[in-house]
């Protein structure tokens, strides 16, 4: 247990300089790291939580009420074109009725080629495995004399809310990362809540604008026959729809319900000048499909106005002059730099599924960061000092070994976080000191064994191996349920909890390491030059 070969001593020394140099960089401002700090060697810097370094903490909710009422329009508008599909079945009566959208079949000749075409909207969500049933996101009903009714199915609704709060978080995620915010933490809570924590992040209006918008961009063709007050009164004609522009007052538009295309269709969405103007703009790029459906469309409407729709709001109208087959375009609305950059980040990171409301908002300013971060130091150096003192009374120059391994885990446990990127929060620094603790009781069981085995009479260097080879399982034993614990924590636990248990995990690792393998070889070298009669403890 005692002889190291010339490898260990170098992987293990090779280990803790490592550790010091992924560590440096903690301790230099950004302009040295940029200026002065090599390319060629880690430059990383642990990343502050929020209780640390102040920012924005935004806990949404996802409008599942406004997702399942935009996929009964949808829904409604699936099922007018199946009818109409040749040959047409007639129908009356087609609208939503509470959760359900309702029709009544005209010929009942046609029942059964009525209940054929709504069958196919069922939307299977999955099928069947081990006998298990399948799970359709609709039901279709006969109620009787012609009339169908579609529905959600409880599993269905339960799968598609699950998908809705997952790609709302997605989403978020893209949005967030497209401003730049450093190392933001985007997690579920619940089955229809997201937290957003944006450490360092000093706009919470702008951030709650970006991510709260459900950016749905669409284009439709405006309806050049209506005359916009009559659809405002009430005589809109079937199948279309009345928008609002973004001007100041706002301007009436009738449009086809029906998008020619959506947001789905763009790959790409950039701020840009117009040339002529030299006002923001945002330039779009299409896909290949929408590319072609952009030029059919733009090919068959020439001079006709055509709406650009973000949130059911009209950003401009512009009138086809020629087909646009390059894939591209430009979208203009009286923009400033910052909303023209703020709507291209919207395009990009694409549209959420459901409305989100903000149910919770804390801005935690940097000074309470500093005072948090001060409180950590005072707190880690008192637990640093008291350990180190109780080690050096209790076993003098084995309580130096300790005390070395000791710092040498601190090092070691930052420089894995500054590797990780994992994120530093207050209740991680308590992790950190309940882990100084934890890394010592290691070496005293280690310490305890070698008096132990000493009392029985045996020679110093016999003692100080048989201590270690007894002690070492019952230090695994003791880190490994912990360990347990901590992912446990990390399972089950959210935002603060996390962080107290990737410290934890964090610090057992590296506590096993310094206590078994660096104080072993620390107190192996010593043996080697001192060759000890009696052990010093």
């Amino acid at each position: 247990m005692l002889y190291f070969s010339r490898w260990k001593i170098t992987a293990i020394l090779g280990t803790v300089l490592l550790g010091l140099i992924v560590l440096l960089p903690n301790f230099l401002s950004t302009t040295q790291l940029r200026e002065t700090w090599p390319s060629w060697l880690p430059g990383r810097q642990i990343v502050l939580g929020l209780d640390l370094q102040g920012g924005v903490y935004l806990l949404y909710e996802v409008d599942t009420a406004d997702y399942r009422a935009k996929r009964m329009r949808s829904l409604e508008g699936d099922i007018r074109n199946a009818m109409r599909q040749e040959p047409r079945i007639g129908y009356t009566g087609l609208g939503i009725q509470g959760d359900a959208v309702q029709l009544r079949i005209r010929d009942t000749a046609r029942l059964e080629d009525a209940r054929t075409r709504l069958q196919e909207l069922v939307n299977p969500l999955s099928t069947a495995v081990l006998g298990g049933p399948s799970v359709t996101e609709f039901a279709v009903e006969d109620a009787g004399e012609g009339l169908f009714r579609m529905e959600f199915t409880d599993a269905g609704l339960e799968q598609r809310l699950a998908t809705v709060v997952n790609q709302s978080i997605e989403v978020i995620r893209r949005r967030v990362d497209e401003l730049g915010t450093t190392e933001p933490s985007i997690q579920r809570q619940g089955a229809e809540r997201i937290l957003v924590e944006a450490p360092g992040e000093r706009d919470p209006a702008r951030l709650k604008d970006i991510i709260g918008r459900t950016a749905q961009l669409s284009f439709h063709l405006v309806d050049v026959n209506t005359n916009p007050a009559d659809a405002l009164a009430g005589s809109a004609p079937p199948g279309t729809i009345v928008l609002q522009s973004l001007d100041e007052p706002a301007i009436p538009y009738v449009v086809e319900e029906a998008p020619l295309l959506s947001g789905e269709d763009l790959v790409d969405a950039q701020t840009s000048f117009d040339q002529r103007t030299n006002e923001p703009i945002v330039s779009f790029r299409l896909s290949t499909g929408g590319s072609r459906k952009f030029a059919q469309i733009t090919n068959e409407n020439v001079n006709r106005p055509f709406a650009i729709v973000l949130d059911n709001e009209v950003i401009s109208a512009p009138v086809i002059r020629e087909p646009i087959t390059g894939g591209s375009g430009q979208i203009s609305g009286n923009f400033t730099v910052e909303s023209a950059n703020d709507l291209a980040v919207l395009l990009r990171a694409g549209a959420l599924p459901a409305r989100l409301s903000v149910i919770e908002e804390r801005t935690v300013g940097p000074g309470l960061g500093a005072d948090s971060i001060a409180a950590g130091q005072i707190a880690s150096v008192i637990g640093a000092v008291a350990v180190a003192l109780f080690m050096l009374v209790c076993y003098g120059l084995f309580g130096v070994f300790a005390n070395i391994a000791l710092v040498v885990n601190v090092i070691l446990i930052f420089a894995v976080l500054t590797l990780l990127q994992a994120t530093l929060t207050l209740p991680g620094i308590a992790g950190i000191v309940l882990t100084m603790g934890m890394a010592v009781d290691s070496n005293v069981l280690i310490f305890e064994r070698i008096r132990e085995e000493q009392r029985l009479g045996r020679s110093a260097v016999t003692a100080i191996d048989t201590g270690f080879q007894r002690a070492i399982g019952t230090i695994m034993d003791a880190n490994v349920t912990t360990l347990i614990a901590a992912a446990v924590l990390f399972q089950l636990g959210s935002g603060p909890v996390r962080g107290f248990a990737v410290t934890l995990t964090v610090g057992i690792l590296t506590t096993i390491f310094t206590a078994i393998t660096f104080s072993r070889l620390l107190i192996a070298l010593w043996v080697r030059r001192r060759r000890p009669t009696t052990v010093p403890i």
